[in-house]
């Protein structure tokens, strides 16, 4: 019997905000290696996340949904946001676009318009694409689907169309043995214990980021950014010290943050503490403090600080 060959290859996560992208490179990962929250647009950075199996290793991008689709961030950290996504559909060697089957069953017209960016840009293309249609719980008849799926064929002709929930996780084993059919033959170029290429600090910020996206309403989350200034790592105590900012737009959206007696940011420190001693495997100390920096959002030099358009065309 012949061995089938190992492969290795990238897989850009790809489609409008809010349609689960980071719900299912979380669940084709086995990890979580990207928040998820019940806001759209909140993935600013690619994210990545590394399958390893015997079959071969896929690394997947979780980028930022595509801004001239009823994206809620604009300005100067829209556009980077907009050039981290493109950046990655030109480097990778397979793209998944993932779609919200229950969104576009109930405005139909919304289908073209939110794709019609990537429709265009992969028009010509010769790498594999896979059209994750996303979101099939929320849904009983799946026999609705089928002018859904159609319409999907037709203005992807040459894409491999499969139904699946991110969520509930149905369709992700089969999915992922799909997309390690379609990337190259080669060697895996990570260790098999290795989940993301992003450092822990980034991720660590990203969880508390996920906690005011979760605890804050209407605009305020989008107009927050966490910095981890400090990183110690006590090993005689096996406890890691982690002092981190919240930088905020306004004067008011700082007084949303903290709360009545500081009882918000209490209640972020904790929920995101408990999901950093998951993720590290050690005791954390976190001290989160709140500062306000006016129109941050527009500010180029800080965006970079913060590690905004920090990309390259290249992955590695």
């Amino acid at each position: 019997m012949t061995q089938q060959a190992h492969r290795f290859g990238w897989v850009a996560l790809m489609g409008p905000p809010n349609a689960g992208k980071s719900t299912l490179t979380n669940a084709l990962v086995g990890h979580k290696v990207a928040i998820v929250t019940a806001k759209p647009q909140t993935t600013r950075n690619r994210i990545t996340g590394i399958l390893t199996c015997p079959e071969g290793q896929a690394v997947f991008v979780d980028t930022p949904g595509i801004q001239s689709l009823r994206g809620h961030t604009r300005g100067q950290l829209g556009k980077l946001m907009s050039q981290s996504a493109w950046q990655t559909l030109s480097a990778v060697d397979a793209i998944l676009l993932v779609a919200d089957a229950d969104l576009y069953l109930r405005h139909e017209d919304f289908l073209e318009k939110d794709l019609a960016p990537l429709l265009k840009a992969l028009a010509e293309d010769e790498r594999p694409v896979i059209v994750a249609v996303n979101k099939v719980d929320l849904f009983h008849d799946k026999s609705r689907m089928l002018p859904l799926l159609t319409r999907l064929s037709e203005l992807l002709p040459k894409a491999e169309i499969f139904p699946l929930s991110a969520l509930r996780r149905d369709g992700v084993k089969e999915l992922r043995q799909l997309i390690l059919s379609k990337l190259p033959e080669g060697a895996a170029q990570f260790p098999e214990d290795q989940i993301s290429t992003v450092p822990m600090r980034f991720m660590a910020a990203e969880i508390i980021r996920e906690q005011l996206f979760d605890r804050l309403y209407q605009e305020v989350p989008y107009s927050v950014a966490v910095e981890i200034e400090q990183w110690d790592e006590e090993e005689g105590r096996d406890q890691v010290i982690i002092h981190a900012s919240i930088y905020v737009a306004r004067p008011s959206h700082k007084a949303m943050v903290i709360g009545r007696a500081g009882a918000g940011i209490k209640e972020i420190g904790t929920a995101a503490r408990k999901q950093l001693i998951e993720l590290i495997g050690k005791k954390v100390h976190l001290e989160l403090w709140v500062k306000v920096r006016e129109d941050w959002v527009e500010d180029a030099r800080f965006l970079h600080e913060l590690g905004f358009g920090a990309e390259s065309g290249e992955l590695l």
